[in-house]
């Protein structure tokens, strides 16, 4: 809902169109005339002004340019006549929101001031995300106010006190490290070193002088001894991310120092102990693997002492603004001035499904962000998996059924069809928002509907 100020000084027309507006869900103010739009203006802000240009006592060039210094956020619609057109324009170089030529459909204004609200009500989200976001340092917090996250948060708080090994469960890109870097700073070992090993990353022949250390000479390439990562750990938390890759012997090794707390380097026989909490992660179903012969259920049960499970992003749509804010302010050149999101790009990020997860939405923010160069992020400016599926339209055949080319006019004619049933299905059949889509109008979208005999049933 838009709060709207309407201003013409012809009465039928300021009637006629404010009925309109409000009918559509706004709230209306008429003034009839530019300077008692003024005082109106002085007197609270507006989101949006609809003013004729041709009006007494202040035209509605000059209420435009007075509006842009009283109340620079406030978006101004300018209507005139044919020949006044280039009084509009020049206001839209000045910073105008749009204008109308009379005589006007008023359902194109509905139009307009829908999309208005749409960038209105996308503002205030990310505003709200900005001013969550602002309340406390986010670097490396996890991000998210959503029911899921509150209890995940409760979840670590809990647990974060215990010496148990946790396993952390959820797909890939969900933040799982994120969770275990917080367990970590809840933890009475807070003070001590926090090491993560990445396990699909060593082969089979590194991984265990990865995690136990080795001697000098301990296999060909060892020139100089080495810790290895529980050793570094000594004292805090050690976080094997995707543990369900460590091959079988390795997982004795690591059953035996879950069991007993003490590790032997490669090279030695030397025993030496250690004292570390094992928070592990994994995106497979161990229990699969365990039938599979391809883990140990007696490491497993070690492993998963306590479970957290991460949920995806599709089960958080919610928290899809404060995410978007805040890579939005990470990747941007001046945090504090982040670029925003136009309602398309916007429409696109929030019909996505993100199979990545977080991490796919941090990586378009971040392609978007690059591509825009600061500036309003559009379409053009997101990874094509995301606009891809919206910019495809199924099901229009080049050719008929004996190989030859249909007649550009019939194509062209199939096209529109299916480009009307697309925006119907994105729009769950909604013809404002489907017009919206398409950017025409509804009196238009109407029309081409009964052209192509398109009935809701379609």
């Amino acid at each position: 809902m838009l709060d709207v100020l309407l201003v013409d000084d012809e009465p039928t027309i300021r009637l006629s169109i404010g009925d309109a507006i409000a009918d559509a869900g706004h709230r209306v103010t008429l003034a009839s005339d530019g300077a008692e739009a003024l005082e109106r203006i002085k007197a609270r802000v507006f989101d949006v002004v609809v003013s004729d240009i041709r009006m007494p006592k202040l035209d509605g060039l000059t209420l435009f340019r007075r509006t842009r210094e009283i109340s620079p956020e406030t978006d101004v619609i300018l209507v005139t006549a044919y020949g006044a057109v280039d009084d509009a324009v020049l206001a839209l170089k000045e910073g105008a929101r749009d204008y109308l030529t009379k005589p006007f459909d008023t359902q194109e204004l509905l139009l307009r001031l829908e999309r208005l609200a749409e960038r209105h009500d996308l503002k205030r989200q990310l505003s709200a995300a900005r001013t969550e976001l602002a309340r406390r340092d986010t670097s490396r917090d996890i991000v998210g106010k959503s029911p899921p996250m509150v209890r995940l948060a409760d979840r670590i708080e809990t647990i974060a006190e215990s010496e148990a090994s946790v396993l952390v469960l959820g797909e890939s890109g969900t933040g799982k490290e994120l969770v275990a870097r917080r367990l970590h700073e809840l933890s009475p070992r807070r003070d001590a070193p926090f090491v993560a090993v990445h396990c699909a990353a060593f082969p089979e022949t590194l991984i265990e002088a990865e995690l136990f250390g080795h001697e000098r000479g301990a296999f060909t390439g060892a020139v100089r001894r080495r810790d290895g990562r529980f050793k570094i750990a000594d004292g805090g938390t050690l976080f094997l991310d995707e543990v369900a890759e460590i091959p079988l012997p390795a997982q004795a090794k690591l059953l035996r120092v879950l069991q007993e707390g003490i590790i032997e380097p490669l090279g030695t026989s030397t025993p030496v102990r250690v004292s570390v909490r094992v928070v592990s992660a994994t995106h497979r179903d161990l229990k699969q693997r365990i039938a599979a012969g391809l883990f140990r259920e007696d490491l497993y049960y070690r492993l998963n002492v306590l479970d957290i499970r991460v949920p995806p992003l599709r089960e958080r749509r919610g928290d899809l603004p404060l995410l978007t804010e805040h890579f939005l302010a990470h990747f941007a050149k001046d945090p504090d001035a982040p670029p925003s999101l136009s309602p398309r790009s916007w429409a696109a990020l929030t019909n996505y499904e993100f199979p990545g997860n977080v991490r796919e939405l941090e990586h378009a923010v971040q392609h978007a962000v690059v591509l825009s160069r600061g500036h309003e992020i559009h379409l053009e400016h997101l990874p094509r998996d995301i606009v891809g599926r919206d910019s495809e339209v199924p099901g229009v055949a080049s050719e008929d059924d004996e190989g030859n080319m249909q007649p550009l006019q019939t194509a062209l004619r199939a096209f529109e069809r299916e480009y009307l049933l697309r925006a119907l299905k994105l729009a769950d059949g909604k013809k404002m928002r489907a017009a919206r889509l398409l950017g025409i109008s509804r009196k238009n979208l109407w029309e081409k509907l009964k052209s192509h005999q398109i009935n809701d049933d379609d």
